[in-house]
This record gives structure tokens, C-alpha cells and sequence, in this order.
């Protein structure tokens, strides 16, 4: 009874408190039975190889492992599909590829060359971590903004000045300059609701004289710095990276409302902006299907030359929740069966 309870600890611990699928695991016909880990895969490409539905992979992870931290993998590690209890479990043997002995004098050290790999391709998402990249009406009002620049000059990059006015503290005294973009409204919700707006990251600025107004030296620059731009302290945030996929515990429903770098259609690897946030319950790792709305068909067999038949919803892909805001959240698509488009439906799968 101890035991179960330790186990039931450690998965509310590695899964946000979620519970388990009761449903049954289906495995890959083609699941190659074990795989070696290598430099580049994620979590989820190595549950494809082995799972129907690669995000249910926590479903059949074996936590029982003797191995130093059994939630990661690194590259040299073997994957094994177990299914003697008759359940499918996969099970990490500890490799030796990425654990060398150096010997130094007068003693021995072991050094790990590899890190753990990720849940998902981290370059596919990496900009968008560090720093918000949805703000709220609240944000728009009462952020700090660039009042002049060095010089006088209407522009600014890399290394020059600029003076600021209403500059919060930071541990870090970095702020990340933002320009207000498009505005995020409720697909099929109130007219003009509004969810949040899209900050445009213009780049990032180092505090170098405090005061009103204080004094900043832009470090990095995505583009020209203007007055009237804000500016919010950055806040480092490693656990962003540590994504357990799973899917939502309540029914959800909602919409792809904006595309990033895309015009209106997106594939595998792309970011798309949900209007689901934590205001809904939606989570980081979440993982929801995708649909796209069926439309209506004439029905030509019909006597009826008006008559016309509503097609179902047919699913087109699966997203995983990376970032989430108060009223949106940002997904990357992580398997496109065919284009997934703007306004498309998502739902738990």
C-alpha cells in the first residue's frame, strides 16, 4: 500500500497532478521492440516509434527504475518496450556512450558530454520562452516605456541609448522592448472580445543608470527601437523547457485564432496561438487534436436539387500546449496529417 502511494506521489509529481489514462495503450505495429537514443531525438520522437499516439507516452513510462533520474534520456541510453506484467511499459537502460570515466590525478571523475533530450524540438520554440509574447490591457497601461533616445535620433539599435520612463526593479536589470502588434480576439465569443494583444519583440536592453528617466544600452536588436515602445523585465524561467504531455483532464474546446510566421496555413514544427488560456485550465504539455470544420456537400442523388448534406468535422493534426497567458496560449503543431489552417477547432483528443 506504501509503495502504490509513492508511485502515486511521484506521478502527481512528473505530471501536474493529472491522472493516468484508463483507456488502452496501442502500440506502433511497426514498434521496433527497443531503440537507442541519439543526439537530436526528442521524448516524443521516440514514443512515435513505439506508440499509435506518441503524446501517451507518460501513460507507459516506468518510473520503478533503478537508474539516476529514470525522467531523463540521454543519447547511448536503450529504450525497451516491456509488456511481460501484460501491460506495454518502456524502460530506460542507462547507456554508457554519454557517461566516459576521465582519469585525473590524483582521482576519478565521471562527466555526462550529453544533455538530457527534450520533450520536443526546443529550437522550434526557443524564441518564444524567454520573454512574453501576449500582453494584457493592464500591460499596455502601465509598462515602461521609451520617452527619448540618445542624441535625439527617431531610431535606435545595438549599442545605442535610450532613456525610459516608469522602469519596474529586475533581478537582472535586462528588459525586453516590445512593440504592440495584432489584437487577439474571441473567435465565436462576445463582439470585440479582446484576449490579449501580441507583443513584438523588438529586442532587449541593459539598465545601465537608474532614475525618471532612467538609462538603458540596447544589447540586442530584432529591429529599429522607437519611442513609445515598452519595455517589461525578462525573467529566466529554465522549467518553461520541462513539457509532460498528456491530455486535458476536462473537455475543451477552442480555436486556432493567429499563425506565427505563416500566412493562414501551418504544418509539423510550427506555432500556432490558441484561444484557450489559464483562465480555462488549459496547461503546459497539454496536447489537443485538431479539426477542421467539414462544410456542406449538395446531395446530387436527392430529388431535391437544393438539398445539401453537413459533413462531419474531420481531425487534421495534433497540437501541444508550450507557453501559456491568462486568455491564450501558444502550441506547437507536432503531427499535420494535412494543412492546419487559421480558425481551425482544437479539442482534447
Amino acid at each position: 500500500m506504501r509503495f502504490a502511494k509513492l508511485m502515486a506521489l511521484i506521478g502527481a509529481l512528473f505530471f501536474g497532478g493529472s491522472v493516468f489514462a484508463a483507456d488502452e495503450i496501442v502500440l506502433n505495429p511497426n514498434q521496433p521492440g527497443r531503440y537507442v537514443v541519439r543526439q537530436g531525438d526528442t521524448l516524443w520522437d521516440i514514443a512515435s516509434k513505439f506508440l499509435r499516439d506518441p503524446w501517451r507516452w507518460p501513460d507507459v513510462w516506468d518510473f520503478n527504475n533503478k537508474v539516476d533520474n529514470p525522467q531523463y534520456v540521454y543519447p547511448g541510453d536503450v529504450i525497451v518496450l516491456d509488456r511481460a506484467s501484460g501491460k506495454p511499459m518502456l524502460k530506460v537502460k542507462r547507456g554508457t556512450a554519454q557517461v566516459p570515466t576521465v582519469r585525473l590525478s590524483p582521482r576519478i571523475r565521471a562527466t555526462k558530454l550529453d544533455r538530457a533530450i527534450p520533450s520536443l524540438p526546443v529550437d522550434a520554440v526557443k524564441q518564444f520562452i524567454p520573454q512574453p509574447r501576449v500582453l494584457t490591457e493592464r500591460e499596455l497601461k502601465n509598462s515602461a516605456y521609451i520617452v527619448s533616445t540618445s542624441g535625439r535620433h527617431l531610431i535606435t539599435t545595438t549599442g545605442d541609448q535610450v532613456y525610459a520612463r516608469g522602469l519596474p526593479p529586475s533581478k537582472t536589470n535586462t528588459y525586453a522592448i516590445y512593440r504592440t502588434g495584432k489584437t487577439y480576439q474571441n473567435v465565436g465569443g462576445k463582439q470585440d472580445e479582446v484576449l490579449g494583444y501580441e507583443g513584438v519583440l523588438v529586442g532587449t536592453a541593459q539598465l545601465r543608470a537608474g532614475g525618471d528617466p532612467a538609462t538603458l544600452q540596447i544589447t540586442e536588436a530584432n529591429r529599429e527601437a522607437l519611442i513609445g515602445d515598452l519595455l517589461i523585465p525578462v525573467v529566466r524561467n529554465e522549467t518553461e523547457t520541462n513539457w509532460i504531455p498528456r491530455a486535458p483532464d476536462a473537455p475543451m474546446e477552442g480555436r486556432i485564432i493567429d499563425v506565427i510566421d505563416a500566412v493562414a496555413r501551418v504544418g509539423q514544427y510550427q506555432t500556432v496561438v490558441l484561444n484557450l488560456g489559464e483562465f480555462d485550465g488549459i496547461q503546459r504539455g497539454h496536447v489537443l487534436a485538431v479539426y477542421h470544420k467539414g462544410g456542406e456537400a449538395r446531395d446530387v442523388v436527392a430529388n431535391d436539387p437544393r438539398a445539401t448534406v453537413e459533413l462531419p468535422d474531420y481531425r487534421s493534426g495534433l497540437a501541444m500546449v508550450f507557453k501559456t497567458f491568462d486568455r491564450v496560449s501558444y502550441a506547437l503543431i507536432m503531427k499535420a496529417e494535412e494543412d492546419i489552417r487559421l480558425y481551425d477547432m482544437v479539442r482534447k483528443p
